[in-house]
């Protein structure tokens, strides 16, 4: 299946996968598409990405009042159950109905509570998601950078609302101490014009313009000495890593 021709459905399913409700046979079928398909594997890692960010993106919130009684509540159900399972331990053998009727009770106490602290857990991290997702950055356009194996090695996104480029290794490679990687912006009918000299960290953001990305169809990343080289020179040594620039509403 085509999933880039259903861009509702693959969002959907994206973040599906970066939040783990797609299971199953639904979910390795997906992950079969992203391994297939480019335009699967960047809605994957950029849901992935999001998700990940969110710590960084939620401000301090005090929980409601009611929250911290419902936890309360389920602390002395514990202690009730606990409590509950010592007499059970000190009873003598000979009333097995007795027992059997503490049992059934610790078991509903302990269902009761469980399903008391899902409901808690749900709505807490569900409010939460909300206002996450409200708050987290736009982002418009985005390319997985492969290798001539097909195999993706860097994920890039920017943002337009804070003009920053965001990018993240998804492969095994590392270049040299006397090496830099560098970005370029590969437009159409022009020559390579450079976005910037990459760090050796897992992730990193330059700034970019808005201008520098929307007419660009694809980008490349080059190996360079160490530093990068002037954009008007162009790549000077080979490029490792290219891909297509895909425009995206979310």
């Amino acid at each position: 299946m085509n999933l880039s021709a259903h861009p509702e459905l693959l969002e959907m399913l994206a973040a599906s996968h970066a939040l783990g409700t797609l299971r199953g046979g639904a979910r390795r079928r997906f992950e079969v598409l992203a391994r297939e398909q480019a335009p699967v594997r960047a809605a994957a890692l950029v849901w992935q990405s999001r998700l990940a960010s969110m710590a960084e993106l939620q401000s301090p919130v005090v929980p409601d009042a009611a929250v911290w009684t419902r936890i309360r509540n389920l602390i002395a159900a514990e202690q009730e159950q606990e409590a509950i399972a010592r007499q059970r331990t000190t009873l003598p053998p000979e009333t097995p109905a007795r027992g059997g009727w503490l049992r059934s009770l610790a078991l509903w106490r302990s269902a009761a509570a469980a399903g008391a602290l899902a409901t808690v857990v749900a709505a807490f991290v569900g409010l939460n998601l909300s206002e996450q997702l409200r708050n987290a950055p736009a982002v418009q356009y985005v390319a997985v950078l492969s290798d001539d194996q097909a195999a993706a090695s860097m994920l890039v996104t920017f943002d337009p609302k804070k003009r920053q480029l965001v990018l993240q290794r998804v492969g095994g490679y590392r270049e040299g101490e006397d090496k830099s990687l560098q970005l370029w912006a590969l437009p159409p009918g022009g020559a390579p014009r450079s976005l910037g000299v990459l760090g050796r960290d897992p992730a990193l953001r330059l700034t970019a313009q808005e201008a520098d990305v929307r007419s660009v169809p694809a980008l490349a990343i080059s190996l360079e000495p160490k530093g990068g080289v002037p954009s008007e020179r162009g790549p000077t040594g080979p490029v490792l890593f290219k891909g297509a620039l895909i425009e995206k509403t979310l």
